[in-house]
């Protein structure tokens, strides 16, 4: 059965209390429902935008800068360096949901519950099964290709990573965050994702 906007949000928030606050938009930046608490309609054509073209670093909403960890044309994650909680957001053809995240809040569980939640406001076959497990695929991986020549927008996602790495509220803030809140769990990430790029860099 398909659900009002309103009724999907509400079961989101009750099965992930951390989520605070959530926008759904229709079309291109048609603000179909928000909870009471949160009105961003003076942000999301600048949000909408940063997704759509897929190279920003960071986005501001109701004020507070969010880090962007992760962007791609279904999904779309950040997180304040300042402790002030995340964002994460998902769309289909009908549907982009953008929600809140509280600082306590499990960001990548907050994006899976709310990739699924778009399946029940749509009035297509879903994009993605609620058992499907993201980041698996049953499809076999394209060969490599033999050529030599390397995609101009792989240069630019490269170029990219390698200015919010040296901003000083991208990677290094996100870094001096989390090393500051002695979070082990993020340090001991950190440690192996240093190893591997000093063992493909052969250091």
């Amino acid at each position: 059965m398909t659900l009002t906007p309103e009724q999907a949000v509400n079961n989101l928030m009750q099965k992930d209390p951390t989520i605070l606050a959530v926008t759904v938009i229709t079309g291109k930046n048609n603000i179909t429902y928000q909870t009471d608490n949160w009105d961003i309609s003076s942000d999301i054509g600048q949000v909408i935008s940063s997704w759509t073209g897929q190279n920003a670093q960071f986005l501001k909403i109701s004020g507070v800068k969010y880090s962007i960890l992760q962007i791609t044309s279904e999904r779309m994650t950040a997180i304040s360096i300042r402790g002030e909680g995340s964002i994460v957001a998902a769309k289909n053809d009908d549907h982009k949901i953008i929600a809140y995240v509280s600082p306590e809040g499990d960001m990548r569980g907050a994006m899976m519950d709310t990739s699924r939640v778009l399946t029940d406001m749509s009035t297509k076959n879903s994009y993605i099964d609620n058992s499907t497990q993201l980041g698996k695929s049953d499809s076999p991986l394209p060969p490599a290709s033999v050529s030599h020549n390397i995609d101009p927008g792989l240069k630019s996602e490269v170029q990219s990573f390698l200015d919010w790495i040296k901003d000083n509220e991208g990677l290094a803030g996100y870094i001096r965050y989390y090393i500051q809140q002695n979070n082990m769990q993020i340090i001991s990430q950190l440690s192996k994702v240093y190893f591997s790029l000093k063992t493909i860099f052969g250091l």
